[in-house]
């Protein structure tokens, strides 16, 4: 599902002469910006720096990722425990997705908390059901999971939480569990605040005024939902001169192949179109592949997720002008960390998200070693660099 492209050597080039010029060269797939509009992104994305927009699944208030941190004396007696903890994902196999457990796996082995299972359901819930119970079996302390669907996987949850394993949930909760009796918490990026992010950076690229398309995720899952309302809301709300004149929904679990048809009839049907948002990385990877197909370099493309194809793109200066990136290697990391202090009693916030993150050409390789915890692969720094 992941694509790459060379650049041109003509298009290259005028992007290096933009960057050498002190200009972003993200702005080369925009229709220029505009300097007022310039400055009201930047003030408001300044204004949003550490702050979580969102509210969480029953409308909570976020509490800081801090609040999970355990002293060395609560770290040994967790240690003591042996205890064991199962990973139950959505999918898997894209950025997102392997920070997170790579977040969980590393602050588990930190405190002596064995993983004995890393599951991946395809985005189906069935099979995520099927999952969680074949995990059960191993009696797990701990479970991390995301649900793929909060009702239909609720009564499978629910047994886990009755049975006694500590239940952490990523981004969402099932349906009629309760935090602090069925649940520790949900921890969460602040997806309606990286909507809103997505949405002012989308803006400055188009200079605050044109005609742009919104693919959104087409299920009932909380924290998409929220990335949708933030990017709408803030371009109905702040930028009257930029129309959305096309929206189509996406189900998967071919996000990449589904975006791209949704692409390219929006490209079909609206031949002014100037931009494209897309709900995350991987459906704005089909978006790429639509536009390259249809010679359509000038297209602005804006989303979420820091996945590596968006960020090679974002140095690039080719399609993607800038995204809201979530944080997941540390969601992993205070999610892990929740469950510990959970094992000792201790009552835990029924939600705790992490700020968004504004990604641009100029900032991508420093913010991919913030969320990853890591260098930049080799062909972003290239990409970068070139």
């Amino acid at each position: 599902m992941k694509s790459k492209s060379r650049y041109t050597v003509a298009l290259a080039a005028f992007a290096l002469a933009l960057a050498s010029a002190g200009c972003s060269a993200a702005t080369t797939s925009s229709s220029g910006e505009d300097p007022g509009v310039s400055k009201q992104v930047d003030e408001a994305l300044a204004a949003m720096e550490g702050k979580v927009l969102s509210k969480g699944p029953n409308g909570e208030t976020a509490e800081s990722a801090d609040v999970a941190a355990l002293t060395d004396a609560e770290i040994a007696e967790v240690k003591a425990m042996n205890a064991t903890a199962a990973i139950v994902m959505h999918y898997g196999g894209n950025d997102w997705a392997n920070a997170q457990i790579a977040g969980l796996q590393d602050q588990f082995a930190k405190l002596g908390i064995e993983v004995v299972a890393v599951t991946d359901a395809n985005f189906k819930p069935d099979k995520q059901v099927s999952d969680l119970e074949t995990v059960m079996v191993k009696k797990p302390d701990i479970v991390v999971s995301i649900p793929t669907d909060p009702v239909a996987t609720a009564s499978a949850f629910k047994a886990a939480a009755d049975a006694g394993t500590k239940l952490v949930f990523m981004d969402n909760v099932p349906q009629g569990l309760e935090a602090g009796k069925d649940y520790v918490s949900v921890v969460s990026a602040d997806n309606y605040g990286n909507g809103v992010v997505s949405a002012h950076l989308m803006a400055k690229a188009l200079g605050g005024k044109g005609e742009i398309g919104v693919i959104f995720h087409e299920a009932d899952f909380f924290v998409t939902k929220q990335r949708y309302d933030g990017f709408k809301t803030t371009i109905e709300s702040d930028y009257p001169d930029i129309t959305i004149v096309d929206e189509k929904g996406i189900a998967g679990p071919d996000f990449a192949g589904d975006a791209q048809g949704a692409a390219n009839a929006m490209m079909t049907g609206n031949p002014d179109l100037a931009g494209i948002w897309a709900v995350w990385d991987v459906p704005a990877e089909g978006v790429m592949a639509a536009a390259r197909a249809s010679g359509r370099t000038d297209l602005v493309l804006a989303t979420q997720d820091l996945g590596t194809n968006v960020a090679i793109a974002l140095a690039k200066g080719e399609l993607v002008v800038g995204l809201g990136a979530q944080r997941p290697f540390d969601q992993g990391v205070t999610e892990a960390l929740l469950a510990a202090g959970a094992l000792l009693g201790k009552e835990q916030p029924a939600y705790v998200a992490l700020s968004a993150l504004p990604v641009q050409h100029d900032n991508v390789l420093e913010a991919w070693k913030q969320v990853y915890h890591e260098d930049p692969p080799a062909d972003l720094a290239d990409s970068f660099a070139n």
